[in-house]
């Protein structure tokens, strides 16, 4: 399956988490979900991802947000890992990869030259309507929760509009000054020419006279 976009409505789902309690798409609607998938439990890079989403939850929580981590590890698995780390939210268990796969996240992986299927890190941020907003695909652990908590926040999205309308008026300022000052110039050389005139008729009717 491709992976969804943004815009794309998410696939729905319903899996046990590490508690065996059944954890469905659908029992967030109206919220922000982070679903993110990773590889394997305990290992060292999924460790550090999961513990920097247990460091930033409340800040996640607070954006409105509900984290869920996903991986093809058994519940007892997920029990262990969830309970060793102290991680505060749902863990599913995906064991046939019925979500990876639905997600485009299971694919042809690479090590040491190795090729093999297995899951690809990636995460999604789903909107209260149930449709993707954001895809980070083939994550890099490092900063990448940062990166979550301050699209949830509106950090990216925010900054980009406030910059268009301070620069937009700058050059209609510039260009407002030089134009009276362009037609200033040939009314500056009008006026000697309109003096000339009575000085030259002055001295016919003074020929004219003698």
């Amino acid at each position: 399956m491709p992976m969804p976009q943004a815009g794309d409505k998410a696939p729905g789902f319903s899996l046990p988490d590490q508690s065996g309690a059944t954890v469905s798409l659908s029992q967030f609607k109206g919220r922000h979900v982070v679903l993110y998938f990773y590889p394997k439990d305990a290992t060292p890079g999924c460790t550090t991802e999961a513990c920097d989403f247990r460091d930033e939850h409340s800040a996640l929580v607070k954006a409105g947000a509900v984290v869920l981590g996903v991986s093809p590890d058994s519940v007892a698995s997920h029990q262990k890992f969830a309970t060793k780390q102290g991680l505060p939210f749902s863990l599913l268990a995906d064991p046939d990869h019925a979500l990876a796969d639905a997600y485009g996240v299971w694919g042809e992986k690479s090590l040491y030259g190795r090729k093999f299927m297995g899951l690809i890190r990636a995460t999604f941020l789903i909107g209260p309507d149930g449709k993707v907003v954001r895809v980070w695909p083939k994550v890099k652990v490092a900063g990448h929760v940062a990166e979550v908590l301050s699209t949830l926040q509106g950090g990216a999205s925010d900054a980009a509009p406030a910059r268009a309308p301070a620069d937009a008026p700058a050059p209609k300022a510039r260009a407002a000054k030089k134009a009276p000052s362009a037609e200033a110039k040939p009314a500056a050389v009008k006026k000697p020419a309109a003096k000339k005139a009575p000085a030259a008729k002055a001295a016919a009717r003074k020929g004219a006279r003698a």
